[in-house]
């Protein structure tokens, strides 16, 4: 075994570019693996583990209370299919005012779903009371929180303040509590529901089966079998809230996964070509071995464990790497995402970095294997006599047919050096192929995240925002009222449209949860860049929302649904799907919002200026006309597709230039096995450069046909990659931003196989081309 050590660490140390290349292209296909297996990972393991642990509800259920009793939904616990069950518990949905939210950090004014339970704990949902106590007696409320850093202790913390209720007693904040299921907003005693005028029951169900929606909605039906028709008012599953968690990091995973598979297949195709050309270039060292001694397995054991080295140094270093680039690339897809009030903290686990670390090597030795098995089979005086040079038959015969053709001879020797090795010139077209759809994949994504990121965010929508002063601010309150102020702006110069923005808080009938309804007057040439899917609005009773709304509350176009405030409800239909968005946000109608909240006004005003317009000469314009309005020039850009362009632009640096030191690889590999056949043409008369042209054409031509095979494979995994984005981040990309494939795109695309090969060719070709004829010709 020491022979077979000293041996493999003589040919790593003799074969410096060999090991190299190696060692690179498996540093870079870990660390795109890594950080592709982490982000997957952790799509859905903070949920599955706080949700376990909190015995989270399959199914929150809403009840009408005047059609089902509570005796009846406590005997649909006990129907087949429920494992364990909660409730009833009474609901009751009561008016926050403005001036109590104000002293509450994370609640706003509006509906608030208040459920009377007497105790955190149970079999369903256990709420994880992280600070004070729970409400056990009347004038006591919990409030639903996140568990956020000094939220619980300091100055700012509600525990001990007062809500004082529209006809209701004072309740005091005794404790704060999270829900990994969002059961509720607050929670008080059973004793103090009942002076909240509760209207609703709510039951939480466990179900035996509840892997797949359709599981979930066949248990439901089981256990609501027998009640009054009607008396289910809502529910709500747990897939629709894991799925709304994982909504912004499954944007990720599928590009992520795409450049790690792709990565993969160049390392298993590149390690197969360098291992076959040690191979082929190493017959007299294979015979040397046997020679000595060394058995043929002892020969393959080498090869492999020369192979191994550089990959096993690559993959260490390249899990580390990833691992450093897949912790902040984690907590920016995951900032703001929340298991009901329970904050995600991602971590990627220790069996990413193993199965990497470990994985890589093993890819590495397997993809080495075969080649390295053909040493095994060579005598040691045919593995000495047979030199370096290619076997007759192959290259000479279309060499042949091309002397025919009316080119250059430099560029017809170079077309018919790419025959000699057929193998490795299939391997070679292989690597190239892959990185120019690397190229494409990776440009036609780039193209629609720009598109997308400029209907979204882009400077043609809104220049600058302008918000009204408030007192409760310590701000200087505007001169002019609502309506007047955007008048204003309007009349401004360069002001080409100002919409005026008011937003409340409404409820969806039957949900626990309040939704924000986006009030708009005018201005809709700005805002309808961002129409994913049917139209804007165009009356009152219209609404627009995004996919993640569609997604959560179970909704499609044209559905109809009822909004309601304390006193006041409006059905409203929705018409159009915009790209961004909350889950929990809609966007309406001026006359809609006021249906909603008579006297709500707008808070800010979105403004798009003619172009070439000084945004701070309007600014500045504003502040003079109106010292109580506060102008913004609005810069925020959209951080995902700067974080899905910006990886992908990397990742594809990355990977292209692995393609092309595995071309860099075969192109010494083949001056090596013909540097006579280069000394003798030069003692004939050709010239270095003419030596460099028939080197390099000999990898353009295999570059051409990788581009020419790689263009459609990059197109289909482009499609394949938007298809999978869009339904597992709950985005649509309307048509026009998938049209990006035109015919100088393609071509130039095709081409780029060619100038990834020309890139690896070019340094070793022009290194064989100074070489000596008296040093290339010398006996060896």
């Amino acid at each position: 075994m020491s022979a077979v050590w000293q041996a493999s660490r003589a040919a790593v140390h003799r074969r410096r570019l060999q090991t190299s290349v190696i060692g690179a292209v498996v540093l870079v296909s870990s660390m795109a693996l890594v950080v592709a297996l982490g982000l997957l990972e952790v799509v859905s393991e903070p949920f599955d583990r706080l949700f376990g642990q909190a015995h989270g509800a399959h199914v929150v259920a809403t009840f009408d209370a005047t059609k089902v009793s509570e005796a009846e939904l406590a005997r649909s616990a006990h129907r087949p299919g429920v494992r364990d069950s909660a409730g009833p518990f009474p609901e009751a949905v009561v008016e926050m005012p403005q001036d109590a939210a104000s002293k509450m950090p994370g609640t706003g004014p509006g509906p608030l779903t208040v459920v009377g339970r007497a105790a955190p704990g149970g079999p369903v949902d256990r709420l994880d009371l992280f600070a004070g106590h729970w409400a056990t007696s009347p004038g006591q409320i919990v409030l639903a929180l996140p568990d956020a850093p000094g939220m619980g202790n300091g100055p700012h913390s509600p525990l001990g303040k007062r809500i004082q209720l529209p006809g209701q007693r004072p309740l005091t904040v005794v404790g704060l509590a999270s829900s990994v299921s969002g059961t509720a907003q607050a929670w008080v005693s059973p004793q103090q529901i009942t002076a909240l005028h509760p209207t609703t029951y709510q039951m939480l169900y466990r179900f035996d089966r509840a892997a797949t929606a359709r599981q979930v909605s066949e248990d439901m039906a089981a256990a609501t079998a027998g009640l009054p028709s009607g008396s289910l008012v809502a529910q709500q599953s747990y897939l629709t809230l894991k799925a709304q968690v994982a909504a912004d990091p499954n944007a990720f995973v599928p590009f992520l996964m795409a450049f790690g598979i792709l990565g993969l297949l160049v390392a298993v195709l590149i390690v197969g070509n360098v291992v076959s050309g040690a191979v082929v270039s190493g017959f007299r060292h294979i015979g040397v071995l046997k020679s000595l001694g060394f058995t043929p397995n002892q020969v393959v054991a080498v090869y492999l464990v020369m192979v191994c080295v550089p990959a096993t140094a690559g993959a260490a270093i390249g899990t580390a790497l990833g691992a450093v680039v897949a912790r902040p690339l984690l907590h920016q897809v995951f900032q703001g995402a929340n298991l009901g009030t329970v904050n995600v903290v991602p971590t990627v686990s220790f069996w990413v970095y193993a199965t990497t670390a470990l994985g890589m090597p093993v890819v590495v030795v397997l993809a080495a294997l075969i080649p390295a098995l053909r040493a095994h089979g060579l005598s040691a005086a045919r593995a000495i006599s047979a030199g370096s040079a290619p076997r007759a038959g192959r290259g000479p015969a279309v060499q042949r047919w091309l002397s025919g053709v009316r080119l250059p001879r430099p560029v017809t020797l170079g077309l018919g050096m790419s025959f000699a090795r057929p193998g490795r010139a299939l391997l070679t077209v292989a690597s190239v192929l892959l990185g120019v759809a690397t190229v494409t994949f990776a440009t036609g994504l780039s193209a629609t995240m720009v598109s997308y990121g400029d209907a979204v965010e882009g400077p043609g929508r809104v220049q600058a925002i302008v918000w009204r002063g408030q007192a409760r601010f310590d701000q200087t309150v505007p001169h002019h009222g609502d309506t007047a102020a955007q008048t204003l702006l309007r009349s401004l110069p360069h002001a080409a449209d100002v919409a005026g923005v008011g937003f409340a808080n409404v409820r969806m009938l039957g949900q626990s949860e309040d939704v924000t309804i986006e009030g708009i007057r005018g201005g809709r040439s700005t805002l309808q860049d961002d129409l994913a899917r049917g139209r804007w609005m165009r009356g009152p009773g219209e609404v627009v929302a995004s996919g993640r709304f569609l997604s959560k509350q179970g909704l499609r176009l044209g559905d109809s649904f009822t909004l309601s405030t304390v006193g006041r409800q409006e059905r409203v239909t929705l018409v159009g799907e915009v790209m961004a968005g909350p889950a929990d946000w809609m966007r309406a109608d001026w006359s809609t919002m006021t249906a909603l909240a008579p006297g709500a006004q707008a808070n800010q005003y979105w403004v798009r200026l003619t172009p070439g317009t000084d945004i701070s000469a309007y600014m500045k314009a504003v502040r003079a006309a109106d010292p109580g309005l506060h102008p913004d020039e609005k810069t925020t850009v959209n951080g995902g597709a700067v974080t899905v362009i910006s990886s992908a632009s990397v990742l594809t640096l990355m990977l292209t230039a692995v393609a092309a030191m595995g071309v860099f690889n075969t192109v010494v590999l083949s001056a090596r096995e013909r540097r006579r056949d280069l000394g003798m043409l030069k003692s004939i008369g050709m010239t270095p450069g003419q030596v460099t042209v028939m080197m390099v054409v000999s990898m353009a031509g295999l570059g051409l046909a990788g581009g020419i095979l790689g263009l459609p494979l990059g197109v289909a995994a482009y499609h394949v990659v938007i298809q999978t984005t869009e339904h597992a981040s709950q985005l649509t990309f309307p048509a026009r931003m998938l049209d990006v494939w035109h015919p100088g795109s393609m071509t130039l695309l095709v081409l780029a196989g060619v100038a990834i090969a020309a890139l690896g060719a070019v340094m070793p070709a022009r290194a064989a081309a100074r070489q000596t004829i008296a040093r290339v010709l010398h006996t060896e």
